[in-house]
């Protein structure tokens, strides 16, 4: 690990050692260029090169449809909480939404301000509500939301919801982006910030179907948030997160070199079953979410009632695991294996957590 610590943040998280080694190597001269990349213009031949490498490997990784935008889009997956409504309504007036988390609320929340708001679900501790429970899909509406992954709750999607003909899905995968292989024609939008799986915060991915690119938005969306426009521009109609897509391109060889999506899958479900099987055996610590909603990335996990979680997590930074502590609003303890988090890393989680418990049964 070279002095490097296990880093389990839910984001800005942890990428390939091997990546930011070539970055580092290539950071003052980029093959021969004599300057860097965070330095050339974005219109330059030698940038041109990077961004339509890194689309291209990015649709080979994902097979993703010839009918199908890849956006580079800048900001954060907040900032499409208002650009998924201000480019999908058109002359609709409500939308259809999956709230399952935190995200999916807050996006809900935003949602509302340019449309009716039908929820579908509502928030249940520890799963994605039963389907029996789930509320009628709207006859008229533009588009169906949902969150794949919830970061915080630790609640993910096996398979995306079944949604009406003929109604676009969109997904907020930022936090399970590029973890598992899907079916991209099942979406209609599939977007994804950076910060987890694929390159640093600023720069959201955004995969979408070429027919909803001709729906008007709203006439008060910012130019610069219009999908439209960027897929005229080539994601150039401003400057572009540039350092960002060339360090994704460079995270999508590492994909490729792994052995494409299905290798870095099942590696995933790995690292995770080594986490969750533990958790389930220990009887000092549990997990709140039912084994099929469990997400890969993202494990949130409880000590005992009594248990000190700062001297926990003080003893475990000794050891070289930071980043544990469960999300403010929820408390406890949170694993986050993205991709890039090695299975060495979740096996000295997992022994640490088991030295924890035999020095401090209650």
């Amino acid at each position: 690990m070279s002095g490097r610590i296990y880093n389990f943040s839910a984001g800005p998280a942890v990428l390939p050692e091997s990546v930011l080694r070539k970055a580092a190597d290539e950071m003052l001269n980029y093959h021969g260029c004599g300057m860097g990349v965070m330095e050339m213009s974005h219109r330059s031949s030698t940038f041109d090169e990077i961004s339509k490498k890194a689309e291209a490997d990015l649709r080979m990784i994902l097979s993703i449809p010839e009918n199908y935008k890849v956006l580079f889009h800048e900001g954060g997956a907040t900032h499409q909480f208002s650009a998924i409504p201000m480019n999908l309504l058109g002359d609709k007036k409500c939308a259809d939404y999956i709230v399952t988390g935190t995200w999916s609320k807050k996006a809900a929340a935003e949602a509302k301000r340019y449309c009716t708001v039908n929820y579908i679900t509502e928030p249940t501790k520890g799963r994605v509500a039963e389907k029996s429970t789930w509320k009628a899909f709207s006859p008229d509406a533009a588009y169906v939301y949902y969150c794949d992954n919830e970061t915080i709750e630790g609640i993910e999607f096996r398979e995306p919801p079944e949604v009406p003909a003929g109604v676009p899905l969109v997904a907020d995968m930022s936090s399970n982006f590029l973890s598992k292989k899907i079916d991209v024609s099942k979406y209609g939008v599939i977007y994804a910030c950076g910060q987890k799986n694929y390159c640093p915060a600023g720069l959201t991915i955004m995969i979408i179907r070429e027919d909803l690119l001709a729906i008007p938005p709203l006439p008060f969306c910012p130019t610069i948030m219009m999908n439209k426009t960027q897929a005229e521009h080539g994601s150039m109609y401003n400057t572009p997160a540039s350092y960002n897509i060339y360090i994704a391109g460079l995270v999508f060889e590492w994909i490729l070199e792994q052995g494409g999506i299905e290798a870095v899958e099942a590696n995933n479900r790995k690292k995770a079953a080594i986490l969750y099987d533990y958790i389930a055996e220990s009887h000092y610590y549990t997990n709140p979410v039912i084994p099929e909603n469990r997400s890969q990335m993202n494990v949130p996990f409880l000590g005992p009632e009594g248990l000190d979680t700062k001297d926990w997590l003080a003893e475990a930074k000794k050891v070289g695991l930071v980043t544990l502590a469960g999300h403010r609003s929820v408390g406890g303890f949170r694993a986050s294996i993205y991709n890039a988090m090695p299975i060495e890393g979740v096996e000295k989680l997992v022994q640490f957590m088991k030295d924890y418990a035999a020095a401090h049964k209650f």
